[in-house]
């Protein structure tokens, strides 16, 4: 791709001098990995300036979920935008943040959804939740918080107190309370003659050993179920969730599921932790919610949870507010999304669709330098052997050579694709993903 001239190329420019971009080290732009400026998208494809298409293999940070543009969320934003754009909810109420409240309490099966903007708020929110509720219990004391190895949970300095990404904790840790983490139940981990099963046994049995001594100061066990994304799409047997969820109840322990990424169909059900048959005391949503659209996260809890800061007193109430909560555009938005996953029967076709992608990637999966090529619902991973330490930057440069939007976690690649992807779209991918391998081991 020639990046010297050009729109995309003023684009660049413009953006280098202007906008700080996220979990960036700057400088790699200006050394050989460029910006991919974006115009307009469209289903899977993302287009730049020039008319150059990219399919969006990661959706966008796992936000797309039916296309970019649907004409079904875009019409229902045009709609709410002639009626209500937004109203503060401290004192006010609306239609759809009620309406989208009830249906994601009879989704859950738990009630009283809380707003935030992402999903790091979500975390946020849930935590102080879990250590105010026991506060309000007469139980201070319990207000410390553990996690899995390798887990994450977003990364504003809350967020951070449960995230075992050593990147994150280092550069931040004066500022984190940090919690404690306990071993994951990441299938990779087996020893010879173990199942994945065997391997969720294994660290539930350590949980257990940690909340028999620390449950009387432990407010909540946090758990990205099914798969911790960030630690390289590791995957685990529901059966950790399931003795995860009898502990939490033996000890007197929250169970909270951060579903930010693994919700709305992500692993196959529409939450993941559905696959296990328990239901938790609090649910972390966002990402997925609004299709892409707009950000908003919620936060749902059990009664129990709600009725300890049900109180004449303000000060047992839920001290957590910022300007946009429950804003109508993004609830109207999810409304719009769930409306999809009937209409489209999603859950349902993803499973076909799934299907052909598992043939397309099939030489994929026997690559030499492949390890642990691994599915669960519309998400795919391949750990590479000997990977050089840059691989993810350079196998990204290549990858959009390609055409293609994907961004391995240090040596996994993945593909989390927008659940639309069509034919073309998958053969694209598969060859795409394949030939950026080969050509970031050629060069290493």
């Amino acid at each position: 791709m020639n990046h010297d001239r050009g729109p995309n190329a003023e684009w660049r420019a413009r953006s280098l001098r202007a906008v700080w971009h996220p979990c960036t080290q700057m400088k790699l732009h200006e050394q050989g990995q460029p910006l991919l400026p974006v115009a307009r998208a469209e289903g899977a494809w993302l287009f730049d300036h020039e008319g150059r298409r990219v399919l969006d293999g990661l959706s966008s940070w796992w936000v797309n979920l039916f296309g970019h543009n649907h004409p079904a969320i875009r019409d229902a934003l045009v709609e709410q935008l002639h009626t209500l754009d937004h109203v503060m909810l401290a004192g006010c109420t609306h239609a759809p943040v009620v309406e989208l409240s009830e249906r994601l309490g009879a989704l859950t099966g738990l009630g009283h959804a809380f707003y935030g903007s992402d999903g790091a708020s979500a975390t946020e929110i849930a935590l102080k939740m879990s250590a105010h509720h026991w506060r309000n219990r007469g139980r201070p004391g319990k207000c410390r918080f553990v996690g899995l190895a390798g887990g994450y949970h977003g990364e504003t300095v809350g967020a951070l107190a449960v995230t075992d990404i050593a990147l994150f904790r280092e550069a931040y840790a004066p500022l984190v309370r940090l919690a404690a983490t306990v071993a994951s139940p990441d299938a990779r981990g087996a020893e010879p003659g173990e199942t994945a099963r065997d391997v969720a046994l294994r660290a539930a049995a350590v949980l257990e050993t940690w909340l028999d001594e620390h449950h009387a100061d432990t407010a909540a066990l946090i758990v990205e179920p099914l798969i911790q994304c960030a630690a390289g799409m590791a995957m685990h047997h529901p059966e950790y969730l399931r003795r995860a969820r009898a502990l939490c109840d033996r000890y007197e322990v929250h169970l909270v599921v951060d579903e930010i990424a693994t919700g709305f169909g992500r692993t196959g059900t529409l939450f993941a932790h559905q696959q296990a048959g328990i239901r938790p005391d609090l649910i972390c949503l966002s990402k997925g919610l609004t299709g892409g659209t707009l950000p908003l996260s919620a936060v749902l809890c059990t009664d129990a949870v709600y009725e300890a800061f049900y109180d004449d007193h303000v000060a047992r109430g839920f001290l957590h507010s910022h300007s946009y909560t429950g804003n109508p555009l993004a609830c109207r938005a999810a409304l719009a999304v769930l409306d999809l996953f009937e209409s489209t029967q999603a859950l349902e076709r993803n499973v076909q669709t799934a299907q052909r992608l598992d043939a397309a990637f099939a030489p994929l999966n026997a690559h030499a330098r492949v390890r642990h090529a691994r599915r669960l619902g519309m998400v795919w991973a391949w750990d590479v052997a000997d990977a050089p330490a840059d691989f993810s930057r350079r196998y990204h440069r290549h990858a959009l050579e390609h055409g293609l939007l994907l961004r391995p976690i240090g040596a996994t690649m993945y593909a989390m694709p927008p659940y639309v992807i069509d034919d073309e779209g998958i053969e694209h991918l598969a060859r795409g993903s394949l030939a950026a391998l080969d050509a970031t081991l050629a060069e290493s």
